[in-house]
């Protein structure tokens, strides 16, 4: 934990799937029932994405199981949820998503001094290659920290 921030859960097939190329900071619109589910650490970005609808961001498909103390007053745990950007950011954002291929994704949330926050990345989806090259690079450096970790002793 630090400056104040708990990672509450990533996106990891995010990186596998995309190419991220610029990430954003946003604010989540939540019921007091969600905030209290995401504080117990339970919440899935599995299939979440990110839409533009009138003029504004939202969060869709983020499952956020219901909260069993809340009974009465919890939530439907796959609500569509408002994002919480400035003005320039969106109109940013939504500039970039009229380039064909690009989508944005959540790619994590956390906690910032209490406040729930979810990290989104304009994305490029990957090409099966563009997959594999990843793997390969990847099992590349496992295999150098190995052989540095084995020459080592």
């Amino acid at each position: 934990m630090t400056d104040g921030i708990k990672v509450i859960t990533r996106n990891r097939k995010a990186t596998h799937n995309y190419e991220l190329l610029e990430r954003y900071e946003a604010g989540i619109v939540l019921t007091g029932s969600e905030i209290k589910s995401i504080r117990a650490g339970r919440i899935s970005l599995q299939e979440a994405y990110v839409i533009h609808r009138d003029g504004e961001l939202w969060l869709m498909n983020a499952h956020i199981p219901e909260y069993k103390e809340a009974a009465k007053q919890s939530h439907h745990p796959l609500r569509p949820r408002k994002l919480l950007l400035h003005r320039r950011e969106i109109d940013e954002i939504v500039e970039d998503l009229s380039i064909r291929g690009y989508t944005l994704i959540p790619t994590q949330v956390y906690l910032r001094n209490g406040r729930a926050k979810v990290e989104i990345a304009l994305a490029r989806g990957k090409k099966l290659h563009d997959k594999r090259q990843s793997l390969r690079e990847k099992d590349d450096k496992r295999r150098m920290e190995r052989a540095l970790k084995d020459y080592r002793r």
